[in-house]
């Protein structure tokens, strides 16, 4: 099991001597003899076996005593795919920490989304990871902190309050000791700090594990994009982001290497927050490679994923949202569904200023949509009350489709509400909760592709053959919707 490949020695000394860069973020190599740890890429010369110690975490190995190497910047890799596949305590925790629910809530306020005790949660993270909830988010907080040295002009004192540091001397601390060099040192190395764009514009790479196909993901983000909420401009995804202490806009432009992510925030301390959801909404921290080789087994689908590698499953910035959109959408075009729910923006949605672009609205909290009067709704009565049925459980709390959610615990609960069938909850649990194994077999696109490849006719039939695309059956029905000639299949030109 690839979770626990830091115990594996064997195969762990082979990737770092390949210097596999498939392994980034699944586990560390720390070196006795230096006292730094890397990712499995590192380009040094690799150390001798015997001088090796593996960790499953960056969190663990700065703990255990080691810092960051300078040249292969293992705090930067990809997160592990592990944490987006996994639906259990640990990865419901690691997706909270990732969101910075610690930063805003402390450990209770984890074990409280979770539903355990604070002490069930240090006993399971520390037993898969090395380290506790706090060095998780400690981890985390330099990272953002370098990355925020490295690519921007801001003061240091803003970086620390950015970072989520309680004190400046805090801030200090933790740099030096994870880095080795002080938040001035690591700033002259890069020329003292890139000028920054605009006034409270961030620029910074969002790296992923190759191969990436940028068409669907975002060729499916621009032609589903809501008016005044999102955009394709000039090459770039753009779009305004709900954040816990503020709003914020984002431009993410796909690379070779990595996504070029624009931020302006209203509030520095959502920096963290922010790249989490463009990465979880990018789903840049997917295993291609796992994903590819197992659907490759299919000889129907075989073609398709050598013709398009590293296929990503383009998912959302926001559950909730995604959830009201999914039932917008509910048998009408794509086309229909946009005007409906931009309408929507437009009557309820927070306005915002876009200097660099036509963003208007921050998408409806769900608050103010159940409050709406149906009557006022442009939709046939059943799907009205669907609707304002969901955006009340929504605002009430009685759903969850955050990134600690517990996946079978949403699907049930949304099953209970009126309008909601199997298309649209694995829609849901596809493109909001992150479920990789989310699988659309009702869906019309999905069926036509089927027909088309000679797979099984009926939704159950087609349910009975995609055991074998399991667990990744969310990456197969991407390969399935390519198959059709849609815009959501290509990049606006």
């Amino acid at each position: 099991m690839l979770g626990h490949m830091h115990e594996d020695v064997e195969r762990c000394v082979r990737a770092v001597r390949s210097k596999d860069a498939r392994f980034d973020g699944w586990f560390f190599t720390a070196v006795l003899t230096t006292g730094i740890y890397c990712r499995p890429s590192c380009p040094v010369v690799p150390p001798k076996a015997e001088n090796m110690r593996f960790y499953p975490s960056a969190a663990a190995a700065q703990q255990a005593g080691f810092r960051a190497c300078k040249r292969c910047r293992p705090d930067a890799s990809p997160g592990s795919p592990q944490w987006n596949e996994r639906a259990d305590l640990v990865g419901r925790a690691m997706r909270l920490i990732a969101d910075g629910v610690i930063d805003r809530e402390g450990v209770p306020g984890l074990a409280a989304h979770l539903g355990y005790s604070t002490r069930q949660i240090e006993r399971q993270l520390n037993a898969e990871l090395g380290a506790g909830p706090l060095a998780l988010a400690r981890a985390q907080r330099a990272q953002t902190a370098r990355l925020l040295i490295e690519t921007s002009t801001l003061p240091m004192s803003d970086i620390a309050f950015a970072a989520g540091f309680a004190s400046i001397r805090t801030f200090n601390d933790t740099v030096r000791e994870v880095f080795a060099l002080s938040p001035t040192e690591l700033r002259h190395r890069v020329g003292r700090g890139r000028p920054a764009e605009a006034s409270g514009t961030i620029t910074l790479r969002l790296p992923y594990r190759a191969p990436l196909c940028p068409d669907n993901l975002f060729g499916h983000l621009a032609a589903t994009a809501v008016p005044g909420v999102e955009e394709w401009r000039g090459g770039a995804y753009r779009r305004t982001l709900r954040l816990p202490h503020g709003h914020g806009i984002v431009s993410l432009r796909p690379g070779p290497e990595h996504v070029t992510c624009r931020l302006s925030l209203t509030d520095l301390r959502d920096l963290a927050n922010a790249i989490s959801r463009c990465r979880w909404m990018l789903d840049l921290d997917a295993d291609p490679v796992a994903v590819d080789d197992l659907l490759r087994r299919d000889p129907v689908l075989a073609p398709y994923v050598d013709k398009s590698p590293g296929r990503r499953v383009p998912r959302t910035a926001d559950g909730a949202e995604f959830a009201v959109r999914a039932v917008i959408g509910q048998q009408v075009s794509t086309a229909a569904a946009r005007t409906h729910t931009g309408r929507l923006v437009g009557a309820l949605g927070d306005p915002v200023t876009d200097t660099e672009g036509g963003l208007t609205h921050l998408f409806p909290a769900s608050e103010a949509l159940a409050e709406i009067d149906p009557a006022t709704l442009a939709f046939p009565r059943a799907r009205r009350v669907t609707l304002t049925t969901l955006a009340a459980a929504l605002a009430a709390g009685e759903i969850d489709l955050g990134p600690g959610s517990d996946w079978a615990e949403a699907r049930v609960r949304l099953g209970d509400l009126p309008g909601l069938g199997p298309w649209t909850i694995e829609t849901i649990a596809m493109r909001a909760l992150g479920d990789p194994d989310a699988f659309t077999a009702t869906d019309l696109g999905v069926r036509a592709a089927a027909r088309h490849l000679g797979l099984p006719g009926t939704p159950a039939a087609l349910i009975r053959h995609s055991a074998a695309w399991r667990p990744w059956r969310a990456y197969a029905v991407q390969h399935l919707w390519a198959t059709g000639d849609h815009a959501i299949n290509r990049i606006p030109a």
